[in-house]
């Protein structure tokens, strides 16, 4: 049993790589939690490890900021809009939209979504000097401040000071930016999981260096593509007609990541054959190439392989011919002019699988792998460095947009079928995608039209400042979400809901048609009588039919909303804190907020309601073995039930119970510690006891 204070200000990102330290090297830490280098150091003989004393790095002005942004609190508390979410199309749905400043947003994701998401994609400010790109910082610090916090001298946290508050578009402003939200867009990516950033010639080397030298390191570097998005060149610019961008790939551990290929065109199909396993086609030579290819090197893999006149392939123990075949026998070694080589097979691998090898008779005989499709039913093939295709132009980005809203509102935005070619690439079924610049919204149309297409359960996550549209030179977007949407207070985040809720129709549609299809086709395999596979195929399209009817069209929404006025975030000492702090001013939305957040805090999913739970006419919160006591007016009687509940409900079985301080005077707080702690539950739970303000 443990009985633990929190403050609210203590929700921030855990430090996973600290934790692990803290639990393998427990002796390399101070009383003070202070990790000692040299201590580590020396528990690491040279022979474990080298020390370099050079290293190639990459440094800024704000780098020491930028670290502190990305470790400090979370500075808002999330709040629902139950309006929309209480909608029956959104009710039951898992994608989330949240509407914040998105450095907020993924540290208030940091636990819930820890390690589960398995694709970010990102198409950030390109500072390019004319897309609008300046550092915008709330956080207010002194010169002093900063010093203690980051470890700098006065010349250096002036000069952070200087750009952080005078929204500058240098590089190093740009870098101080990025880092944080790398960072921690890091941790939420699963083992497998792989990150697509666009980006242009503006910032693609310092991004590049970012992600190698300070998130993921060079060897988890995938690609750098150069992705064309107009292929008659933009002739605005000097010297040469642009043509493109740059899409970076970087897995979380290129050593546990799979890339998915594409599935081949119709005009592909031309260049495979299909047998009774599937489709293939001829692959490489058997007989090996290389250094390690000459029969010395290889002894084992040098012997004769036996072909009939049917093409059957033979190989015998004691390497004599076969005593059945059919027509003429033809006696293959591994020679390469004249010089005795090796097969790349086993004798094992030749005599088991016939069916992958190819005899050639075209002009001298030889055999071949069968190349097969490396993924799926269908030939697929690998993506290539250059990332093309006349639908990843950017005017068609625009095209999309303005046939969803009626008008282009929105500054380049991408392509549907560029972002579908990289979830197809990064994601499977029932992952979750990430896109925390969600822009125009690009991201959840193509995942949901991706989801309907391959009968699929992707979820996505976006994040979207509500950054002010400019009425002078953003007139028409100002308008539409003035007039149209009818928003007092137009932002871009406005038009990316209005962009999600337009493509949940038009998928809905699709639906629609794909399920009309299924059922024709059924009625169709009914009609006919001697078709051997008919239950199966029509149990096949029953099954598609269900999983359409599930697909997940809606979304829910939050936002980030600043934590109550006058809460005293300078206050180090919890009893100061609720003297200054007045809870009566709390409104019951507050309590709504401030429960999202801690829920998500600890580990429970956004989309995931809590249970109401009756606690003789108090009502509590539960959910994921965590019970939430966050009214006012909980007396004994409400302990009495509590005690009653978890001894008598099967279902009731809480492992942790938090309680908003500010509505429990001392001594609420010390009888219910008190009991629970002593009170001996049948199901012999061990329940912690939390109070946080």
């Amino acid at each position: 049993m443990s009985k633990e204070q929190k403050i609210t200000t203590d929700i921030k990102v855990p430090n996973k790589d600290l934790e692990a330290l803290k639990i393998n090297f427990p002796q390399c830490f101070d009383k003070d939690g202070n990790f000692q280098l040299e201590k580590f150091k020396n528990n690491l003989t040279e022979k474990e490890i080298n020390f370099s004393t050079e290293s190639y790095g990459l440094d800024w002005l704000g780098k020491s900021y930028a670290r502190l942004l990305a470790s400090d609190p979370a500075t808002t508390l999330l709040k629902a809009d139950e309006t929309h979410n209480s909608k029956p199309e959104n009710a039951n749905s898992e994608n989330l939209l949240i509407k914040g400043d998105n450095l907020e947003v993924l540290k208030h994701l940091s636990n819930t979504y820890y390690e589960q998401v398995k694709m970010i994609y990102i198409d950030p400010p390109y500072n390019t000097g004319g897309d609008g790109f300046l550092y915008k910082d709330d956080r207010k610090f002194t010169v002093k401040e900063l010093q203690q916090l980051i470890g700098v001298d006065e010349e250096k946290a002036k000069r952070i000071l200087d750009f952080t508050q005078q929204k500058s578009n240098s590089h190093s402003a740009w870098l101080t930016f990025m880092y944080p939200r790398l960072y921690i867009a890091k941790q939420l990516l699963k083992d497998d999981g792989v990150i697509f950033i666009s980006i242009d010639d503006s910032e693609v080397a310092t991004l590049k260096m970012l992600l190698d030298n300070e998130i993921f390191g060079e060897e988890n570097f995938v690609a750098q593509l150069p992705t064309i998005m107009n292929l008659k060149g933009n002739n605005d610019e000097f010297g040469f007609a642009g043509t493109h961008e740059y899409t970076l790939v970087y897995s979380k551990n290129k050593f546990k990541t799979t890339l998915n290929q594409f599935n081949v065109s119709d005009d592909d199909l031309e260049d495979w054959t299909e047998d009774e396993v599937g489709f293939y086609k001829q692959g490489a030579n058997l007989k090996a190439t290389g250094t390690n290819a000459p029969r010395a090197k290889r002894p084992n893999l040098y012997y004769p392989i036996f072909i009939d006149s049917d093409n059957t392939v033979y190989v015998t123990e004691d390497d004599n011919p076969p005593k059945k075949f059919t027509g003429e026998l033809t006696t293959i070694y591994p020679i390469t002019n004249e010089q005795e080589m090796s097969w790349r097979w086993s004798k094992d691998k030749v005599k088991n699988e016939p069916n992958n090898i190819i005899v050639s008779r075209n002009g001298n005989i030889g055999i071949y792998k069968k190349q097969r499709p490396s993924l799926g039913d269908l030939p697929s093939k690998k993506p290539k460095t250059i990332f093309y295709k006349a639908e990843y132009s950017s005017g068609n980005g625009t095209a999309q947009i303005k046939s969803l809203l009626g008008d282009k509102y929105f500054a380049n935005p991408k392509p549907i079928d560029l972002i579908k070619d990289l979830i197809l690439i990064g994601s499977s079924s029932d992952d979750i995608v990430l896109d925390f610049f969600a822009g125009s919204g690009t991201t959840a149309d193509a995942m949901m039209q991706l989801n309907v297409e391959n009968i699929e359960k992707r979820k996505f996550i976006l994040a979207q400042l509500p950054e002010p549209i400019d009425p002078k030179k953003d007139k028409d977007a100002f308008d539409f979400v003035k007039n149209e949407l009818k928003i007092d207070n137009p932002t871009i985040y406005e038009i990316t809901k209005e962009r999600i809720i337009r493509a949940s129709k038009k998928h809905l549609i699709s639906v629609e048609s794909k399920k009309s299809e299924k059922i024709k086709e059924i009625k169709e395999l009914e009609s006919k009588l001697d078709l051997d596979d008919k239950e199966e195929k029509i149990k096949q399209l029953n099954a598609e039919i269900k999983s359409l009817k599930q697909q997940d069209l809606g979304f829910k929404i939050f936002e980030t909303t600043p934590i109550w006025e006058d809460y005293d975030f300078e206050s180090t000492e919890l009893d100061n804190q609720t003297k200054l702090f007045d809870e009566s001013k709390l409104t019951e939305d507050d309590i709504k907020a401030l429960l999202i957040t801690w829920k998500t805090y600890d580990g429970i999913a956004l989309t995931q309601e809590l249970e109401m739970v009756d606690l003789s006419g108090y009502t509590a919160y539960y959910g994921n073995g965590k019970l939430y006591l966050m009214n006012k007016g909980f007396t004994t009687d409400n302990l009495k039930n509590l005690l009653e509940k978890i001894d008598s409900d099967k279902k009731f079985n809480p492992t942790s119970i938090i309680t908003f301080g500010y509505h429990f005077d001392s001594k609420n707080l010390r009888e219910l510690s008190e009991n629970v702690k002593s009170y001996a539950n049948k199901k012999n739970i061990d329940i912690d006891f939390i109070t946080r303000y």
